[in-house]
């Protein structure tokens, strides 16, 4: 049925055709689901639950363009429906307008104050809109209704790491667990919960992205100096840049490093157990660089001696799924190609290589990266240049370990890390903070990295 068109299928009716629309939908057949949406829309556009639904098929695909269209004639035809409103929020949301999306969402909420859905995304867009102090308030209220709801304490609790209050942020992160994200990990021993752990082993294991492991290892060396010895499950990407890690007794590479621990716990559960503020973030994880990454670095960047090198990254993992707001176009940066005795690198690896060799951006920009080992050679390019240039990212992270000038560039809604201040961070003191004025707005970002950019060659070469 799925290599058929729609054409080819053979329906009695107008509801026959609606029906297939769905079902193919559920059963995830996008395209052939797409088809038969516009088959049956052509002939019944007043259909509100039908343009919704397309809507959301639309948002699937990430084509939030069509997403907010097919939503807004949704709206047009019934604006107080329930699944519409809150498609419609969803998409505006992921098309990167949070003020339309917030504005859907409380209208939902005056129509239906007992879906908790409601609340738990409002504090989302709240969020997304930088307004942390009403989220606290509203996503608080609700707890009060709803006080085992995963998703409401999980947005409680990034609200309050955005406003600074790491102890209270940090307790609520503890409801990741219950959400539907990630599942806790099922070990033969038991989770630490800030016990004393003097002359005990702990097991401490990543969570989330390579980025967020770089960022959690300046904690290993708190729980160390309690009295512990820690044993570090890491990732082999990481496994050569963090030799000699402080703190780290032994990587964990075995079932049998495993059992004999006595405790294990989550790198994002250390700030909360070693009592954590914001005054008194450790110092970034020292990473080490390996004499063979060096030395291949040093051949890279070779031919540029006398020039302003620049390291550039335009794309996270593709498969995140807000990347589309994180990340932009590798053709950004030929914005700055242009600038006298300035010559870029590309940090980037993974699938969007293609792309930038295809259109001749290499060409300018000298692929640096996607022959790379792991983040031990990302580490020795990062130390050759004058100014690393990134979207958050684990090259962020990288860079901000090796106390590397780094501009971090960020959409307006911005992970918990980069706030409460404008433009620093006291967790990587090297890093330079350039936000979007406007979601979605990387032309003014750009504009701002040139005159700033100029600057800098001009005072090297001075």
């Amino acid at each position: 049925m799925a290599d058929q068109s729609p054409q080819q299928m053979q329906f009695k009716t107008l509801a026959d055709v609606r029906s297939a629309a769905i079902d193919h939908h559920h059963k995830k057949d996008l395209k052939t689901a797409r088809d038969l949406y516009r088959v049956y829309l052509s002939k019944k556009p007043d259909d509100p639950g039908m343009w919704s639904n397309l809507g959301a098929l639309f948002r699937a695909e990430k084509n939030f363009d069509m997403a907010v269209i097919c939503q807004r004639r949704a709206l047009t035809l019934d604006p107080n429906a329930a699944s519409v409103l809150n498609n419609a929020a969803n998409a505006h949301f992921d098309a990167g307008e949070p003020h339309a999306a917030l504005e859907l969402r409380r209208k939902a909420i005056k129509l239906n104050p007992g879906d908790v859905e409601n609340w738990s995304t409002l504090g989302k867009y709240l969020r997304a809109i930088g307004n942390y102090t009403e989220a606290k308030t509203e996503l608080e209220k609700a707890i009060k209704a709803h006080p085992t709801n995963a998703e409401l304490h999980i947005q409680l609790s990034f609200a309050l790491l955005a406003l600074g209050d790491y102890p209270n942020g940090f307790a609520e992160f503890e409801w990741r667990w219950q959400g539907d994200e990630i599942s806790l990990p099922d070990f033969p021993i038991p989770q630490w919960k800030g016990e004393e752990i003097s002359g005990k082993t702990l097991l401490v294991t990543p969570e989330q992205g390579f980025g967020d492991t770089i960022l959690m290892a300046r904690f290993l060396r708190g729980v160390a100096d309690m009295g512990a010895k820690v044993r570090l499950s890491v990732k082999p990407p990481l496994r050569r840049v963090f030799e000699n890690l402080e703190g780290v007794d032994a990587f964990a590479a075995t079932n049998d490093d495993l059992l004999a621990c006595d405790y294990w716990s989550p790198m994002m559960d250390l700030p909360r157990y070693l009592g954590t503020t914001l005054g008194t973030v450790p110092a970034p994880t020292k990473l080490t660089i390996p004499a063979d990454s060096i030395e291949r670095a040093k051949s890279i960047v070779a031919p540029f001696a006398k020039s302003f090198k620049i390291g550039v990254l335009w794309s996270g993992s593709v498969t995140y799924r807000a990347n589309h707001k994180r990340s932009f176009s590798h053709r950004q940066f030929l914005q700055l190609a242009d600038i006298p005795n300035v010559q870029m690198f590309s940090l980037y690896k993974g699938p969007l290589t293609d792309a930038f060799h295809a259109d001749g951006t290499s060409c300018v920009i000298v692929d640096a990266a996607s022959n790379d080992r792991d983040f031990a050679d990302s580490a020795a390019l990062i130390n050759e240049l004058d100014l690393v240039i990134t979207m958050d990212s684990a090259i962020a992270h990288v860079s901000g370990s090796l106390d590397a000038n780094v501009w971090n560039l960020l959409h307006s809604e911005a992970y918990w890390l980069y706030e409460p201040f404008p433009d620093h961070t006291p967790w990587y003191p090297s890093m330079r903070l350039v936000r979007q004025d406007k979601s979605g707005d990387w032309d003014t970002v750009f504009q701002t990295l040139r005159s700033d950019i100029e600057q800098l060659v001009d005072q090297k070469h001075a």
